[in-house]
């Protein structure tokens, strides 16, 4: 045992070097874990902002000026009064997200308890905007309504008085989420392709031969490329959480980095190990790249990161949750934003740690096979 962990410390030295010494894969690991992380939660979002918004009035009384100056920022942008033979045009083209189309005769028609209709057209090509803004500007136009009328809520009306309390993300920012999702989904393809391709680019390259005449086994081969590129990828993930996530971004970091970290090296162990197993199963570097890219991109997006897990059919939600990736997204948001212990999240740990083991020995028996094929 002494033996076998002496290698790995020698081969992992040799990792590092190589690694270290490869400036190209340096600045990806950077540009990937700060440049990306941060373009990606600024420039996705799941709230409306500043959506285009026309008004066709043909009332032009106090109620349809009231309704059109509650439309305010960082909402909508400013509503623009439209003529109507314009409209047809300007939806084909996406010139507008929303019409709200005021009738004539509105206000008289609310004063006289007629009940008169707005219609409201929306692009239901931008679906988050268009769903989400339907509710903002429903609840908008009533509350103007009640408001030029003198009638009190419709809240106030109720026998009960909801209190609402947002736990954990009080405002709803999105980039709050999308950060930590976005480290998660970048050291997840970083681990798999960062080793797996170390071990490709070793055969192509004829160095394997060295490490076939060296009295080391396969497991310390592994390990060694395992505990290389996991340690330079851990640092890299801390460094991003600190200082992308918490101070680029502001997002508050609530929950113990300490445990997150223990959870980081458990869950690049058992991706590092996945790539390993990949890498041994693609003769070339192409093959391997075409090999793990439906693997990160089916794990990701069943993951519950991009959708909820809830939504998915029942059998999903069950096979899901044998996947390191579902358990280390789920582990991230318990212990970053809900402060959980490692009494709640130990389940995920073990459950990735033995998906890790799994994976370990698929990639070992496939590795010793390439290296007896290479010899």
């Amino acid at each position: 045992m002494w033996q076998w962990m002496k290698n790995v410390w020698f081969l992992s030295r040799k990792e590092l070097r190589s690694l270290l010494g490869d400036y190209t894969l340096m600045v990806l690991i950077v540009v990937v874990l700060s440049v990306a992380v941060y373009t990606v939660s600024t420039g996705i979002t799941t709230e409306v902002r500043h959506s285009s918004i026309a008004i066709l009035d043909a009332d032009h009384s106090q109620l349809s000026y009231q309704i059109r100056d509650a439309l305010q920022q960082p909402y909508f942008k400013t509503p623009v009064l439209e003529q109507r033979e314009n409209i047809d045009q300007q939806m084909n083209q996406g010139g507008y997200v929303f019409v709200i189309d005021i009738p004539a005769n509105f206000e008289k028609d609310v004063v006289a308890g007629r009940a008169p209709e707005i219609q409201v057209l929306a692009d239901a090509t931008s679906v988050t905007q268009a769903g989400i803004g339907l509710v903002y500007l429903q609840q908008i136009i009533s509350q103007q309504v009640s408001q030029f009328l003198k009638q009190p809520s419709s809240e106030s009306l109720l026998p009960v008085k909801p209190v609402l309390n947002v736990m954990y993300n009080p405002n709803g920012e999105s980039h709050w989420y999308l950060s930590v999702v976005q480290i998660i989904a970048n050291i997840t393809l970083l681990a798999m392709v960062l080793v797996g391709a170390a071990i490709i680019r070793e055969r192509e390259h004829g160095t394997i031969e060295h490490l076939l005449v060296m009295p080391v086994s396969a497991s310390e081969i592994a390990m060694a490329k395992i505990l290389t590129n996991g340690l330079v990828i851990t640092v890299a993930a801390l460094l991003s959480l600190w200082l992308v996530v918490n101070h680029w971004l502001q997002v508050p970091i609530n929950g113990s980095v300490t445990l997150f970290t223990l959870g980081t090296v458990i869950y690049l162990f058992s991706v590092s190990a996945l790539g390993i197993w990949l890498a041994t199963l693609a003769p070339t570097m192409p093959q391997f790249g075409l090999l793990c890219l439906p693997v990160y991109v089916v794990t990701r997006l069943l993951s519950g990161s991009e959708s909820p897990l809830e939504s998915m059919p029942e059998v999903m939600q069950w096979l899901t949750q044998i996947s390191p990736v579902t358990q280390y997204v789920q582990f991230g948001q318990f212990v970053l934003f809900r402060n959980a212990g490692i009494d709640s999240v130990w389940d995920k740990l073990l459950i990735m740690m033995l998906m890790g083991i799994v994976f370990l020995a698929l990639a070992l028996g496939r590795f010793r096979h390439m290296l007896a094929r290479q010899g």
